[in-house]
């Protein structure tokens, strides 16, 4: 089951607290929650992606520096496991020759 929610915040004003988020997306899969935030605070602005299962939190943040590293390096994983995935599939069938067209 996957549950999306977008959100997305307006600009921080100087009363408001120390974090403020700009986007943020929850996704469920599985029994897992993942709350993915963009956020902002008086160093800049980051990344935070917060996953909860079984009363447990864990979560990692990535300044909006590393961001651009953060997704190539996810795409070179991805990319690895789905080339290792055909290997461990074999080789495709060959497609069946057509049949030659028939001259009058």
């Amino acid at each position: 089951m996957m549950m999306h929610n977008w959100q997305v915040c307006l600009p921080r004003t100087p009363n408001q607290p120390m974090d403020q988020i700009i986007a943020t997306k929850e996704l469920q899969i599985e029994r897992k929650h993942f709350y993915v935030e963009f956020r902002e605070n008086d160093r800049g602005q980051f990344l935070r992606i917060t996953e909860e299962a079984h009363g447990r939190r864990n979560t990692i943040i990535v300044p909006s520096t590393g961001l651009d590293d953060f997704l190539d390096t996810l795409e070179d994983v991805l990319s690895a496991v789905d080339s290792a995935n055909e290997a461990a599939e074999g080789p495709s069938a060959p497609a069946e020759p057509s049949a030659p067209a028939a001259s009058n």
